[in-house]
């Protein structure tokens, strides 16, 4: 079957590649794809990740591998890995060493079709190595891997066999890329450990791993996975290679960073760290007072003791048990102290203030964003008020969705007095022969009706305003519950409820219209965001608002008198509905 193949440039921050799009095939397979079933398909895949966890949960091991093969083999988890990948992953646009990204709706259901009735022995592709900024630092980079869009529809077709079977063993106060787990958890489960005027654990072990996903062993990843039905599969993605500046280099050990299957490997990898140091749990769920607790998001993590001493005792427990995975502490990141003198973790800053405990964005994370938004501001001299705007507010929107959990009110005070300053100055360099009378009276006023404040940055033409750092609300997090899933049946009711509880950063129409159709698509009947893939960071979360302008659609009826607007997915299309703009409010 013949496909046409088209060039695109990718976008800047994509590298500068080329990359092949397929865009044409016959038309019974895009009315297949727009035909498909998803709520079905999502409660098949659902449905059964939680047969598996609830067979891991009772240690029946044939069981459990019986339903990863059936998982392996079904058409609804090819479905939704397909969809994933091409429609709702951030890298969907990003091309592997292939060059393919694959856009159109026939060309995901060829995919499809290529993987389910694919009769060649599987082969893995090496991955393209790129570069990019590496989180707290202005000058590092870190290495991202791209496997080619086929080998990422496998990993997320592994992952669904794989990950339920572990959720029911992994560490209870595990964080790091897990379903219905993140930053925001892993923060508020130290909060809950050391708050209080004499917390039981005032020792610190603040402890970082070096270069985790570059040095993981892969024999001993193949040893904990054990005879799982794509075992074989996993060993060609940790040994196909990496392409670097054309130049193919074979890879011993580590993951690569950008792979589907990445952060679950590592987790597996890292599974069984609370038990090395003694961490013992009531019935209740709850951390025995003698016990020390180990609060790990990813390969950043946090050890709170009783005593210094047990804090050294359990960094030298953890060095052994870390040596035969082929990993280490960085010296130059783990420390011992106390909670007096406070410590960094997720971008936070953890700290007791005369008996209190306080958490708030990290100097290093506010020197980040003042440097962003100069930056940013710096690169638009030149634009409008209009492209100003559309640039800042998903950075703004992002970081304090992220902080707003803990103690920000001051800081987002202070950076909208920083970001007002530089917006003023950027409105100055645009018209240097107005006076600033004139320049205040075209740039600033009360855009915002909802605010009694008439210093908002806008633009007069299209009303588009500049969103502030403190019209975001602290709302305190609610730590999951102690080695919850939702892969477990028996949780629904509480996973129901936990997705009611987030505040998205969002206009109040598209809440309005997100709560009046519980979250869900009127064609496809999905989730419009998925549960799975929250943000976790403050770039995660601009991210997402960015990505979502092209993402989510608000479209009217035909008939407008006879029913409100709706939000729906824009890979989603309908007879009834008509597309009318994308919700701007969301960023």
């Amino acid at each position: 079957m013949k496909r046409k193949m088209t060039e695109i440039p990718e976008s800047k921050d994509k590298l500068d590649a080329t990359t092949n799009v397929v865009v044409s095939g016959p038309e019974d397979d895009a009315l297949r794809w727009r035909q498909v079933d998803w709520r079905r398909a999502e409660a098949d895949v659902r449905r059964l990740r939680q047969r598996i966890f609830t067979a891991s949960k009772a240690g029946d091991l044939p069981r459990v591998r019986r339903l990863q093969k059936l998982m392996l083999h079904s058409r609804a988890n090819t479905l939704i890995s397909v969809r994933r990948v091409t429609e709702r992953n951030a890298g969907r646009l990003t091309a592997g060493v292939d060059g393919e990204v694959v856009l159109t709706p026939e060309a995901k259901m060829q995919l499809v079709d290529r993987i389910q009735h694919d009769a060649e022995p599987f082969k893995a592709m090496p991955v393209r190595r790129v570069y990019i900024p590496k989180r707290g630092s202005s000058t590092k980079r870190r290495p991202l891997g791209i496997p080619v869009i086929l080998d990422r529809v496998h990993q997320a077709r592994v992952v669904n066999a794989l990950e339920p079977e572990w959720e029911a063993r992994f560490d209870r106060r595990s964080f790091g890329f897990r379903p219905g787990r993140g930053c925001q958890d892993a923060i508020q489960a130290v909060f809950e450990v050391a708050k209080g005027k004499s917390p039981k654990r005032p020792w610190v072990l603040d402890a970082d791993l070096a270069s985790a996903f570059d040095l993981i062993a892969h024999d001993h990843i193949q040893t904990m996975i054990g005879a799982f039905p794509a075992r074989g599969m996993i060993r060609q993605w940790l040994k196909a290679g990496v392409v670097e500046q054309g130049r193919l280099h074979r890879t011993e050990d580590g993951v690569p960073q950008g792979g589907v299957v990445s952060p679950v490997l590592l987790n597996i990898a890292l599974n069984g760290m609370e038990q090395a140091v003694g961490v013992r749990y009531l019935s209740s769920g709850s951390i025995r007072t003698d016990s020390p607790t180990v609060i790990r998001y990813a390969d950043d993590l946090v050890a709170l003791c009783h005593t210094r001493q047990d804090a050294l005792e359990i960094k030298a427990k953890l060095a052994k048990w870390l040596a035969p995975r082929g990993l280490a502490f960085n010296e130059d990141k783990t420390r011992v102290v106390s909670l007096d003198e406070g410590f960094d973790f997720l971008g936070f800053n953890v700290r007791r203030y005369r008996g209190k405990l306080l958490i708030k964005p990290s100097k290093t994370a506010i020197r980040r964003i003042r440097a962003r938004l100069k930056n940013e501001m710096r690169s638009l001299r030149g634009s409008n008020a209009r492209a100003v705007i559309r640039r800042l507010n998903p950075i703004i929107r992002g970081w304090a969705n992220y902080y707003r959990s803990h103690v920000a009110a001051e800081i987002f005070g202070d950076l909208d007095t920083y970001l007002w300053k530089l917006t003023y100055k950027w409105a100055t360099a645009s018209h240097r022969n107005k006076p600033k009378s004139w320049v205040t009276a075209r740039y600033f006023g009360q855009f915002n009706k909802a605010r009694q404040d008439r210093w908002v940055f806008g633009d007069r033409h299209s009303g588009a305003y500049m969103h502030r750092f403190a019209w975001t609300k602290i709302v305190r997090h609610m730590v999951v519950k102690s080695g919850a899933s939702p892969d477990d049946s028996t949780l629904a009711d509480y996973w129901a409820w936990r997705r009611r509880k987030p505040i998205l950063p969002i206009n109040n129409t598209t809440l309005r219209l997100l709560q009046a159709q519980d979250g869900c698509c009127p064609i496809c009947k999905t989730r419009l965001f998925a549960d799975d893939q929250q943000p976790q960071t403050s770039s995660d979360w601009e991210q997402w608002l960015t990505s979502t302008r092209t993402t989510i659609t608000i479209v009217k009826p035909v008939m407008p008198d006879t029913a409100d607007h709706r939000l729906i997915h824009a890979q989603c299309s309908g007879p009834a509905l008509l597309p009318a703009y994308q919700p701007s409010g969301l960023a």
